[in-house]
């Protein structure tokens, strides 16, 4: 079955033949929609055609596609059971892990997406201090929830009304927007980075991160941390540990077990007792195979030291591509951490650039996105970036010979 066949037959019977993000109609034409397999830092589109692959499935695997440890925990829990009358035992040792790994984490609570993380974390927030508002970076991208969705379809105002904006790394910003409803703040929430779609990446600046928690504390409201995206690729500790600041809840989710469906929150003792008094559940939250799985993950990063591996990598790669990119005429713009890299063409605004020439890497097996962040794996060798890395080349000459 071709990957055209399958868009004809989706069309009939999925809306608009697919939806989200991993809709492929949003890229290049000439992206696939539909995949065969992957494995270790490969994918295999339904067309037989073979990828490096740099968006490790938009995040979620961080040791590589199949990673043996990986499997054969989750086949050890399968075979005893999945989806039970209750957790099994594996959801607390996962919680212990979790607490013995995060310096700032005191319990956890399990989901499956990091939009049930963002929204738990915000509930316990609010549970916590009988509070409505939330402080936000605007166009930061927390879930797809209608309190955070970045696309008004659907929803009604009233499920952003207590979302207050502020910008990203101005503490005058984020001071300004907790003075319009002072008294009424039960959260801010932030990413550990900048990281939303169509725009150069850009790190905290850590001045703001500390003032972020000195405002919470004066506030006493909760420092959310949303790591959905960051977690596990930057510090096992929580992105922000490196800098000293600690928050009062973390929402996890993406590369926390390599490709199995999961997410948590971990929080401080302190809103432990908030924490109790939700009701959020859902039928798959507790199920055992994903849990093994996050566990194995964690653990494998931790032995590892697996962050490292893909700092390598990454480093590997940035290099590689300013370098490409100056010997064809190319300004280009390298943002984020190098274990979530992106690349922007200087004066693209319509990215007509980047879509050209990540569909040219498509053609030479090279798997990248033009307006979305990447992602490194820990499987990525030196060996595979430097193979990436010729193709990235040809597409870098197709592109310019495309300019003229």
């Amino acid at each position: 079955m071709t990957d055209a066949e399958l868009r004809r037959r989706a069309s009939k019977v999925v809306p608009g033949g697919m939806y989200g993000h991993l809709n492929a109609a949003l890229f290049a034409p000439g992206f696939p929609q539909f995949f065969q397999r992957g494995e270790g830092c490969r994918q295999w589109d339904v067309d037989g055609r073979e990828y490096i692959d740099f968006m490790c499935s938009w995040g979620p695997v961080v040791l590589g596609h199949r990673h043996p440890r990986v499997e054969e925990a989750a086949a050890r829990q399968a075979a005893l059971g999945d989806c039970l009358n209750g957790p099994g035992p594996i959801m607390v040792e996962l919680a212990e892990l979790l607490v013995d790994t995060v310096p700032s984490a005191d319990w956890a609570m399990f989901s499956k997406n990091g939009t049930d993380a963002t929204t738990q974390a915000l509930m316990v927030a609010r549970a916590a201090t009988g509070r409505t508002k939330v402080l936000m970076a605007h166009g930061a991208y927390h879930g797809a929830d209608p309190w955070c969705t970045p696309s008004p379809a659907g929803t009604t105002p009233n499920e952003r009304a207590d979302l207050v904006e502020f910008t990203y790394n101005s503490p005058e910003s984020l001071e300004s927007a907790a003075a319009t409803v002072e008294g009424d703040v039960a959260a801010i929430i932030v990413t550990p980075f900048k990281h939303d779609s169509f725009e150069d990446q850009e790190l905290v600046e850590p001045a703001f991160a500390r003032g972020a928690r000195a405002l919470a504390d004066r506030l006493g409201a909760a420092l959310v941390i949303d790591d959905v995206r960051a977690g596990f690729r930057v510090d096992l500790r929580g992105s922000w540990e490196p800098y000293g600041v600690r928050p009062d809840l973390t929402a996890w989710s993406k590369a926390m077990a390599n490709g199995y469906p999961i997410a948590a929150v971990t929080g401080t003792d302190a809103l432990r007792g908030p924490a109790q008094t939700l009701y959020s559940t859902g039928s798959f939250w507790f199920s055992a195979v994903a849990m093994a799985a996050a566990k194995a993950t964690i653990e494998t990063l931790r032995d590892t030291d697996g962050i490292a591996a893909m700092e390598r990598a990454g480093s590997q790669l940035r290099e590689g591509l300013y370098a490409q990119a100056k010997s064809h005429g190319f300004t280009v713009n390298q943002t984020g951490p190098v274990t979530i890299p992106w690349l922007s063409f200087d004066s693209d605004a319509d990215l007509s650039v980047a879509m050209h020439w990540s569909d040219a890497c498509l053609r030479h097996g090279v798997y990248l996105h033009p307006w979305h962040n990447w992602f490194m794996s820990a499987a990525h060798t030196e060996d595979d970036v430097a193979k990436a890395l010729e193709g990235t080349d040809q597409a870098f000459a197709e592109t310019r010979a495309h300019l003229g």
